[in-house]
């Protein structure tokens, strides 16, 4: 069973102002005691960035605290938009785009913070997180793309110095990289082209983070709200969390999001669990604490820009002069998605392992955020049509075909040609079992035998446990004479990729 919260009440997205005027309830200003429109939209922007600015810093340890440093960074970051080329960059659209972005530094910081934030890893100086933040120009839809940061791309043209990691010497270049690492080779100006460049969507503001503000901010919002079916426990971010509901402090919320030697593994899934806590805290904010009571919401807004530096264009004033046309936000109008993965595993002589992203769906996901349109609900995004989506790779799941005959023979090529790692038995001898097909398997590899079940859907699944400690990786099919046909499997990326939901479906069950 997946870490990740699903919630199986979800229904399509639908505009708030819609919906109330379908229900018939009143106006959302009516009735006494309750704030004037005009500043419960205020609250509510200023919560949606509050609340995405909290998330971004989980994972940007900036020591300045948002105060820039000796290198000039205040002055690099206040430039981040307005001292960009104006040629090149995407077209004007409709909405709001910011780029937050969680830097990976750790100068600066005492020993004892280190410990106590479980963050005594070497820094990369390169943006650990990204997240695309689109406010919809009608205020009534707030969509988040996060960007992996092993995305594999194009930086946009620049000029490297030739220290730090993949920087070329000479001339201005254009080469290809992991995208976290556009920031070390151009600041946050290279960090923003690159990111434009990549996806087409114009970026309008830039806000960077750190993650000692993200711990302070939790704790000021009361905590993070989480949600898991089972233990979980990571050594290398200090997590240990028993299965169920928990509401976590900053420090427990900083491990939960920081989190990467979980199932599933790796930084995407990473991702996933940021974009539910961001969901809380949005629900967090949009409550009668804060929603009520706009003074306090001021003071932890107040608290949290202490940890975010924006480019210049970023002010109070514009925020507020944003919000003066959007409502009060519920869960069903935000959106969340990671970029559309292709290849988990692209090696690059230089960069090693990085993502490739598929390019038609997430061609289709960035033209609909450019656009203007709800990011969920687009086909050209989600798994390809017919096939049975599954939570591993087909490629990352070892079958052993025993037998011999067209049968085993058929049986092996459209396991093949789903994508799994297919070998054939050496010496298997017979035809095809008498009845269903049989898959034996170490339990230790439980969680992977859904996917090849998923392609052998009349077979019969058999755990075999084996003696000591090494445990065979390899699932053993023997076809038999029902239940050989092999049906079409597609990865389930929204269990591993993030495939774009609403944030209903990132909710903790009421039941829980």
């Amino acid at each position: 069973m997946s870490s990740l919260p699903r919630n199986p009440r979800h229904r399509p997205f639908r505009p708030y102002r819609r919906a109330r005027e379908e229900s018939g309830a009143r106006p959302a200003h009516a009735g006494a005691g309750r704030l004037p429109a005009h500043s419960r939209r205020a609250v509510a922007l200023a919560g949606v960035l509050c609340a995405a600015l909290t998330c971004g810093a989980a994972l940007a340890p900036d020591p300045s605290g948002g105060r820039g440093g000796a290198d000039g960074g205040e002055e690099k970051v206040r430039d981040a938009v307005s001292g960009l080329p104006k040629a090149g960059r995407p077209k004007d659209r409709p909405g709001t785009n910011i780029l937050l972005v969680g830097l990976d530094r750790r100068d600066g910081i005492d020993k004892a913070t280190r410990d106590r934030l479980h963050v005594n890893g070497q820094q990369c100086d390169c943006t650990d997180t990204m997240m695309l933040v689109h406010i919809s120009a009608d205020r009534e839809r707030v969509s988040v793309v996060s960007i992996p940061r092993d995305s594999y791309v194009r930086f946009a043209p620049h000029r490297d110095t030739g220290k730090g990691f993949g920087k070329v010497k000479g001339g201005t270049t254009r080469h290809l990289g992991k995208i976290n690492s556009a920031f070390a080779h151009g600041g946050p100006g290279l960090a923003v082209r690159t990111v434009e460049a990549a996806t087409g969507v114009r970026v309008d503001h830039y806000a960077e983070t750190d993650f000692v503000g993200f711990e302070k901010a939790v704790d000021r919002l009361g905590g993070a709200k989480v949600c898991t079916d089972k233990p979980l426990q990571d050594k290398n971010a200090g997590l240990k969390l028993a299965k169920g509901t928990h509401v976590l402090d900053g420090n427990r919320t900083l491990r939960y999001v920081r989190a990467r030697h979980l199932d599933p593994p790796g930084d995407v899934a990473r991702v996933r669990r940021q974009q539910h806590v961001l969901g809380e805290l949005l629900r967090t904010l949009a409550g009668e604490r804060f929603a009520g009571n706009p003074v306090e919401l001021a003071r932890a807004a107040h608290s949290l820009r202490k940890a975010v530096r924006t480019d210049s264009t970023l002010t109070m004033r514009r925020i507020v002069g944003i919000a003066r046309s959007i409502r009060g936000l519920e869960a069903d109008q935000t959106e969340f998605a990671t970029v559309p993965i292709g290849d988990f595993d692209h090696r690059s002589p230089v960069w090693g392992s990085t993502l490739r992203w598929d390019g038609p769906r997430a061609r289709a996901l960035f033209a609909d955020l450019a656009a203007d349109r709800p990011i969920t609900g687009n086909p050209a995004t989600g798994p390809k049509p017919g096939s049975t989506p599954v939570p591993y790779a087909p490629e990352t799941v070892k079958v052993r075909v025993e037998g011999s005959g067209k049968a085993a023979e058929r049986m092996a090529q459209d396991l093949r040609d789903n994508g799994f790692a297919v070998q054939v038995a050496d010496g298997a001898k017979g035809g095809p079992r008498k009845g269903r097909t049989e898959i034996t398997y170490d339990p230790y590899w439980q969680r992977k035998a859904s996917t090849i079940a998923a392609a052998l859907p009349g077979a019969e699944l058999r755990p075999v446990p084996v003696r000591g400690d090494k445990h065979d990786e390899v699932f053993t099919v023997r076809p038999g004479t029902e239940g050989a046909a092999v049906a079409d499997v597609d990865f389930d990326r929204s269990h591993v990729e993030g495939g774009p939901v609403n944030g209903e479906e990132l909710d903790c069950d009421e039941d829980d």
